[in-house]
C-alpha cells in the first residue's frame, strides 16, 4: 500500500482509504460478519484511512468501525462527519445544521460510538446556508485546542467556502465526488486546494460502483439499494451511461487491468495531495482496489481518458433532486 502526506502539513495516510457507508445501510441488507472481515482485511493490506459519518446507518457505522478497529487504533487515520440531519421515521428526508452547539454536540456523540478519545480528521458533512462557515470553523477550532480532533475538513463545499473556513483555521482536507464521470472539481476546488496545500479526498471515485461494469441493469440492484434513486442510474440516462462503462472496460483491456483498477489508477494520478475512499463492504473488492498501485498509467494514458470523459459527459444529476436541493449541490 502506497502512503503519502494528506495535505501539505498533514498526516502520512494510506493513499487508498476505505469509505464503510455501505458497510451499514444504502446499498441493500447489510451483512455484518462480512464488514468485520473486511474492515479487518483492509488493516491486513495496510489501508490505514477509514471514512465515516455519525448519520450512516443512524450511528451503526461509526460504532461497528469503534468496536472493529479498536485493537489498531494507534496505526489508523479515523475521520468522520457531522453536520446532515436525517430522521428514522423519514430516512429520506435530509437536513443541515452547522451551529457551533451542534458542532460540539455531535464530536461528543461519534468520539463515544467510536470509542476513541480524539477524531483524526472531523468533516462539516454539508454546508449549512443559514450559518455563515466561520462561525462553524470557530466550534472546530475550540475541538482542536481541547484535544477532540486533530484536523478539520470540509465536503462538498464551493471555493468561496473553502477560502473562508481556511481563513479560520487550516483545513487539512476537502472531500467531493470525483471520479471519471463527475469531474467537476477540476475547474476550481481541486486547483484551489493545491494551491492552498489542502488534500483532496475522492469519494465514489468508482462512480458508486457504476463505472466498475459490475451493474450493467439495475436488476442486479436489490430493491432496498439507493442508486435505483439516483438520475444517473435511471431510463434513458442509464443507457447513455453504460457507454461510459465499455469505453473504460475497452481501455482497461489494454493495461491489463480491471475497470475498477483503471478508474482508481486514474484517480490517483491527478496530482498530490489527492487521496482516494472508495467504499466497499466485500473483501473481494477491497482486494481489487487495492491492486490499483500496480497499474501504470502514463502521462498519455491519463491525458485519453481525460479527453475520452470529459466534464459533462455522463448525463443525470450526481444525487437525487431533494438531495440536490437539501445539499445545495448545483452540480
Amino acid at each position: 500500500m502506497r502512503k503519502q502526506q494528506l495535505s501539505a502539513n498533514g498526516p502520512i495516510v494510506s493513499a487508498l482509504g476505505l469509505g464503510c457507508m455501505g458497510m451499514s445501510e444504502f446499498y441493500g441488507p447489510i451483512d455484518e460478519m462480512e464488514a468485520v472481515k473486511t474492515l479487518e482485511r483492509a488493516v491486513e493490506l495496510g489501508v490505514t484511512h477509514f471514512d465515516t459519518a455519525d448519520i450512516y446507518g443512524f450511528g451503526h457505522n461509526e460504532e461497528l468501525l469503534g468496536k472493529t478497529l479498536k485493537s489498531h487504533r494507534n496505526q489508523l487515520f479515523i475521520a468522520t462527519k457531522f453536520g446532515v440531519i436525517r430522521d428514522k421515521n423519514d430516512p429520506l428526508a435530509r437536513g443541515v445544521n452547522g451551529h457551533a452547539d451542534y458542532v460540539k454536540q455531535s464530536c461528543e456523540g461519534s468520539l463515544k460510538r467510536l470509542g476513541i478519545d480524539t477524531i483524526d480528521l472531523y468533516y462539516v458533512h454539508r454546508i449549512d446556508p443559514l450559518v455563515p462557515i466561520e462561525n462553524t470553523m470557530e466550534a472546530l477550532a475550540e475541538l482542536v485546542q481541547q484535544g477532540k480532533i486533530r484536523y478539520i475538513g470540509l465536503s462538498e463545499a464551493s471555493p468561496e467556502v473553502i477560502r473562508r473556513a481556511h481563513a479560520v483555521h487550516p483545513l487539512t482536507a476537502i472531500q467531493t465526488e470525483y471520479s471519471l464521470w463527475s469531474r467537476s472539481p477540476e475547474k476550481e476546488v481541486i486547483p484551489l486546494c493545491q494551491s492552498l496545500g489542502i488534500g483532496f479526498v475522492a469519494y465514489s471515485p468508482i462512480g458508486r460502483g457504476f463505472l466498475s461494469g459490475k451493474i450493467k441493469t439495475t436488476n442486479v440492484l436489490d430493491q432496498t439499494d439507493a442508486r435505483r434513486y439516483f438520475p444517473r442510474m435511471q431510463d434513458e440516462n442509464f443507457a447513455h451511461n453504460l457507454k461510459i462503462v465499455d469505453l473504460i472496460e475497452n481501455f482497461a483491456k489494454t493495461k491489463n487491468c480491471t475497470p475498477t483498477q483503471l478508474c482508481l489508477a486514474w484517480v490517483l494520478a491527478q496530482g498530490d495531495y489527492i487521496t482516494a475512499i472508495p467504499g466497499t463492504r466485500h473483501r473481494s473488492y477491497l482486494e481489487e482496489n487495492c491492486n490499483a498501485f500496480s497499474i501504470n498509467l502514463t502521462p498519455d494514458d491519463i491525458s485519453r481518458l481525460s479527453e475520452t470523459f470529459p466534464f459533462g459527459y455522463a448525463k443525470g444529476d450526481r444525487y437525487p433532486p431533494g438531495f440536490m436541493v437539501s445539499y445545495g449541490l448545483k452540480e
